[in-house]
């Protein structure tokens, strides 16, 4: 199945100049908007309070929503929690002084008692039926702590990904895909900062998805530069990496596409537990694809790499040198 010729010649090394100029300027403009917008920490990074509600019968979030809203409880994170019948009700700490002189002297058990039974109230004047099943406490530091070892996971996995580079192909395409990782994970990171989607444990996990997501694009691509290095005899660096590039373009289109479509499928269908997760697969597969196409390649040809790094070594071991 292909949806582009497979014998296609177009020119994409010849966009280098626009296309790393393009991709270094997305970056600058993340890292500026992280720092000064900042991420929207949820939840499970701020601390806060979850309090879970069950219901008799089936019940709309969106009328649990319309209840909190009634009763005067600000930026209530409602998520249905195992079927129609159950939900889990996120509240963020205010940050206001009122709210820190109502709450001072009270402990964390005491303070999530009072937010459960102002829930709880706002809930059965709407709905009799809802019973607290259980309420919980996320303190500041624990989300300080998941933040850091979120940030330390995704420094790791790229790391990790470098070695096995380095070890699988040769040094440049380490270093390529170093750097085109980075690339795509900080633009993403700026997407969500920008829109200021809520950032909590299940984007954090889809962030170190689209890592794994998008090296699998390039060592695709990474792995057909070697193989037509190796079967050409006087072609170019720039004709190999080109005729790579437009070869694989169809694996890589198809394979975005569908992926895309099923991130789509999870949102609408999935429940808001999981949009977080969807929207940011969605940002890091299109940032992904196109990073593969026009970023790694022309980094690959500005680093030199050639024919005789991929050929395999035989001068340090007579043995080999010896086979025919």
């Amino acid at each position: 199945m292909e949806i582009f010729n497979h014998n296609a010649n177009v020119p994409f090394l010849r966009m280098r100049k626009v296309s790393v100029a393009i991709a270094i300027l997305l970056v600058i403009a993340s890292v500026v908007l992280i720092f000064t917008r900042g991420l929207n920490y949820g939840l499970d990074f701020t601390g806060g309070i979850s309090v879970e509600v069950k219901y008799a019968s089936t019940i709309d979030i969106g009328d649990v929503r319309k209840a909190l809203d009634q009763a005067g409880i600000e930026n209530p994170v409602v998520q249905s929690l195992g079927g129609s019948r159950q939900v889990v009700i996120r509240l963020q700490p205010k940050d206001d002084k009122a709210a820190a002189a109502a709450t001072a002297g009270q402990s964390e058990s005491a303070r999530a008692d009072k937010v459960a039974a102002d829930v709880m109230a706002a809930l059965k004047k709407e709905r009799p039926d809802a019973t607290l099943s259980s309420r919980n406490f996320v303190t500041a530091q624990v989300g300080d702590e998941l933040k850091s070892d979120g940030s330390i996971a995704a420094i790791f996995v790229i790391i990790g990904i470098g070695i096995y580079l380095w070890i699988r192909f040769e040094r440049r395409f380490a270093v390529a895909a170093l750097l085109t990782e980075v690339h795509d994970t900080l633009v993403t990171l700026g997407v969500i900062a920008l829109v200021q989607r809520e950032f909590d444990m299940t984007v954090l996990a889809s962030v170190l998805a689209v890592i794994g997501y998008s090296i699998n694009d390039k060592v695709v691509v990474f792995d057909r530069i070697r193989e037509l290095f190796r079967l050409s005899r006087k072609a170019e660096p720039e004709e190999i990496l080109n005729r790579s590039i437009n070869t694989t373009l169809s694996r890589t289109i198809i394979t975005s596409l569908f992926t895309g479509i099923t991130m789509a499928a999870l949102y609408f269908f999935g429940g808001t537990a999981v949009h977080g997760f969807a929207i940011t697969m969605l940002i890091g597969i299109v940032v992904g694809t196109l990073s593969s196409i026009f970023v790694a390649s022309p980094i690959l040809l500005w680093l030199g790499v050639s024919k005789k790094d991929l050929m395999p070594q035989t001068k340090d071991n007579p043995e080999l040198a010896r086979r025919p």
